[in-house]
């Protein structure tokens, strides 16, 4: 059994083919740009995200043959809007980086709207989410209105992308997973809710049909890839689920942090949560044993943080980054807020700003670096105490996923930061894993996970973790307090 696993992410799109074993028989890689119009606005190109899948399937296919099915993971809150007849987007795509919405935000929640949305979605008001970008597109694309008029406009995240373009154009669906992230989706019954739309000034019938995650969602159809007509598309995850389903968590108790542009911890839990502590409620995936229910906090900046440093200090990269960070042995007293598009979980102030606090004549660029890849560590920090406190249960341990968990430096950092053992899987594209797993689980076969794990215990003092958290918390209210330009 052999699964062809797309892992679409912000920064790239990535595709392996693997097999019950869990052996990788091909991967390859494709880069996507991200462009910032204007100041908090962040927008990808549908079109090239299309090319990149298209790119990336031609790659591994020519190196291992044609797969039995095909899995589908996907950066989330990522609005793709489209003609149906000529299935070209209408607009760039507004990723879930994007703040343009925030006015609209801030509106409906003085408005009151924030506490019979939270009990619908489990999200709070935000313009992370798509149902604020649905209604941008409706009144700010010029020919988006019309096309809903006519039943020609189709708006979804990016797996009904993909998914509308390998089946050339004969399935318009999302799954469960995702449905859950757009804010337009009642987590209780399971479909879009024309209440939750009429809130926003979105619509839900340009929105495609929510289906379970292991759903048999179509074939592929010819020409639309280097794949033949017919190999079946199994099953379809946002990335951060798929990773939790990748690391092997099926009960309440563990968590898992993904580690990317941004970062992504989630817990699952036992029925349908809403957080007191600036979490997210969320759908895990749901499959033929039922849904599975979580709690999510989403940090805005993480790893790119160690890109913009690295830029700011004109290092070549975040390697050369974690170089020079592990040239000292403390930060030196500073403390960066990498809030860079406001701050995400369990903060959630579109007001922030990125701060630097604690310079003196002795600070050195070594230092600068150092506090970068604890500012990492500190976010995932903060969720996991506000986790905890909404689960009233300690998480004994972190799993760690995504490009930067294969950075040791970090992981010890967040091992000793969170004074906990952290768990950090060898194979960064553990989402990959993941959907490939669910979609084999449903054509009745069972991969075999072979990722190795490596093991960070924590080996930082007491005091000296105090006086970080400490300082970071003050730099936080700080980086909240900071005035808009």
């Amino acid at each position: 059994m052999r699964v062809l696993a797309i892992d679409q992410g912000t920064t790239n799109t990535k595709a392996m083919v693997i097999d019950d074993g869990g052996a990788i028989l091909a991967r390859a890689s494709a880069p996507l740009t991200t462009d910032y119009p204007h100041p908090g606005w962040a927008e990808q190109s549908a079109a090239a995200i299309w090319a990149s899948v298209q790119a990336v399937i031609a790659e591994v296919v020519a190196e291992a043959g044609l797969p039995d099915a095909i899995g589908i993971a996907n950066q989330r809150e990522t609005l793709v809007v489209w003609d149906a007849a000529t299935s070209r987007p209408l607009c760039p795509a507004p990723i879930w980086q994007c703040r343009r919405t925030a006015d609209a935000s801030a509106r409906l929640i003085a408005e009151g709207h924030d506490p019979f949305v939270i009990a619908r979605t489990g999200l709070g008001i935000n313009p992370l989410f798509p149902a604020g970008k649905l209604a941008w597109v409706l009144d700010n694309v010029p020919a988006a209105r019309d096309l809903l008029a006519r039943g020609r406009l189709r708006a979804g995240t990016v797996d009904a992308w993909l998914l509308w373009n390998l089946t050339g154009g004969t399935v318009f669906a999302t799954d469960h997973s995702n449905a859950s992230r757009t804010q337009l989706f009642d987590t209780e019954t399971l479909v879009f809710s024309p209440e939750l739309a009429a809130i926003f000034g979105a619509d839900t019938t340009c929105l495609p049909l929510p289906l379970p995650s292991d759903t048999r969602f179509g074939v592929t159809a010819v020409g639309a890839t280097a794949l033949p007509a017919g190999v079946p598309i199994q099953a379809m995850l946002g990335d951060s689920h798929a990773a939790l389903y990748g690391h092997g968590i099926r009960n309440t108790g563990a968590v898992k942090a993904t580690y990317g542009t941004g970062s992504s911890l989630m817990t699952l839990t036992p029925a349908r949560t809403s957080s007191r502590h600036g979490l997210s409620g969320t759908i895990a995936w749901t499959d033929r044993h039922g849904t599975a229910h979580a709690l999510e906090g989403n940090i805005t900046v993480s790893a790119q943080a160690a890109a913009f440093m690295a830029r700011l200090l004109g290092l070549p990269d975040a390697a050369a980054l974690s170089d020079l960070a592990q040239t000292v042995p403390d930060a030196g007293g500073v403390t960066f807020v990498p809030a860079l598009a406001g701050l995400g979980a369990p903060h959630w102030s579109d007001a922030a700003r990125g701060t630097i606090a604690g310079m003196t004549h002795a600070t050195t660029p070594a230092h600068l670096a150092r506090a970068t890849f604890e500012a990492i560590a500190l976010q995932i920090a903060d969720v996991l105490e506000a986790m905890e406190a909404d689960i009233a249960q300690p998480l004994a341990s972190l799993s760690a996923d995504g490009g930067a968990s294969g950075n040791g430096f970090l992981m010890q950092l967040q091992a000793d930061l969170i004074d906990r053992p952290v768990h950090a899987a060898a194979v960064e594209e553990i989402g990959a894993f993941g959907v490939a797993g669910m979609a084999m689980a449903r054509m009745d076969h069972v991969l075999v996970s072979s990722a190795k794990i490596q093991h960070f215990a924590p080996r930082m003092s007491a005091g000296a973790r105090t006086q970080i958290r400490k300082s970071w918390a003050a730099a936080v209210r700080q980086s909240k307090s900071s005035p808009l330009p």
